[in-house]
């Protein structure tokens, strides 16, 4: 509009021809014609240009985020996750992946899907740190939608990863999921970093220092690792846990994996870790897998398992029941003799 003003400006003050406001304004003479013609430009007509590549995985992308839309928040796909999707499920679709990505990128900001944090990568000695975190994910299990407590536990220093599910996220499970992560890495971490979850504290003090639980020290001291927490609110101080979760979260539990029982979940998991040990992160030159067989000489040696029985001095009410564990465990009571 300001053009189109500047050059009727021109040729009604400065009495310059169109050949000459042309060459001034450094624009086609059509152009000065068309500003001479009426003061207002008319609309542009922008092409549409053909996609023969998207084009034919343009429906299969669009479903995707529409099912995504109904999906759980976190367990739906990124750009990457869907290139690899149409590689495998349309390998006939000759598609570049930073094709699928712009298109992908373009379609999320429209329906107001969630974008990627950065992160800043640091570096460990083999062996020095593991850390732990609890995750929630749905998973059809005997065609019934359940939600998944998983425990997640990953080394620093090589960023192999260890997963499995429990139905709650009891103290017992999260001793178990220690047991099973240490025996899957071949050995135990100098130091584990943990939220503040109620398995291992009982108080947050002042700082770092925190009143933990008698039994999470029994265990901490059987194993023979020292225990770090983060500060309230500031998950990204265990940042390698939290990148794994997110990770693996969206390239094995997306879309929601279907099995027959939590067995079967579990073995789905550690088939999952075991893929993943092919990985190479970042700017790193070797697998993720050899350099969990290069830590694992200067982790802690295994030993005898920690006795993980719970023990419960329920009470008996009015009605002669008892509830054994607490309601977010969710068991029926029983009825007592």
């Amino acid at each position: 509009m300001e053009l189109f003003e500047q050059i009727r400006r021109e040729h009604e003050h400065g009495g310059g021809s169109i050949r000459g406001i042309a060459k001034k304004l450094g624009i086609h003479r059509r152009m000065v014609r068309e500003a001479l013609a009426s003061a207002v430009p008319r609309d542009r007509k922008v092409p549409v240009r053909a996609r023969p590549k998207l084009g034919p995985v343009t429906p299969f992308i669009e479903a995707i985020l529409e099912t995504d839309q109904k999906a759980p928040r976190k367990q739906r796909h990124t750009a990457h996750r869907i290139w690899c999707r149409i590689q495998t499920e349309m390998p006939e679709a000759q598609v570049g992946e930073c094709t699928v990505r712009r298109y992908v990128r373009r379609r999320k900001i429209e329906l107001r899907l969630a974008s990627q944090e950065p992160f800043v990568p640091q570096s460990y000695r083999w062996g020095e740190e593991g850390q732990v975190d609890w995750y929630e994910a749905y998973v059809d299990i005997a065609e019934e939608r359940q939600k998944a407590q998983i425990f997640s536990m990953r080394s620093m220093a090589s960023g192999g990863a260890f997963h499995c599910a429990f139905p709650h996220a009891s103290q017992q499970a999260f001793l178990e999921g220690h047991e099973q992560g240490f025996a899957y890495f071949g050995g135990v971490f100098e130091t584990m970093r943990y939220d503040n979850l109620r398995s291992a504290v009982k108080k947050i003090l002042r700082g770092h220092q925190r009143e933990e639980t008698t039994r999470f020290i029994a265990f901490r001291s059987h194993w023979g690792f020292e225990s770090e927490f983060c500060t309230p609110g500031q998950g990204h101080e265990k940042g390698g846990v939290e990148g794994e979760v997110g990770y693996f979260r969206r390239n094995h539990l997306v879309p929601v994996p279907k099995v027959a029982s939590w067995e079967a979940l579990n073995a789905l998991l550690r088939e999952c870790s075991r893929e993943d040990e092919q990985r190479i992160i970042g700017d790193r030159t070797e697998t993720c897998g050899a350099a969990m067989i290069r830590e694992r000489e200067h982790l802690k040696p295994l030993k005898e398992g920690f006795d993980l029985a719970a023990i419960h001095y329920p009470k008996v009410n009015a009605s002669r029941c008892v509830r054994v564990l607490p309601a977010t465990e969710a068991l029926t009571p029983i009825q007592a003799c």
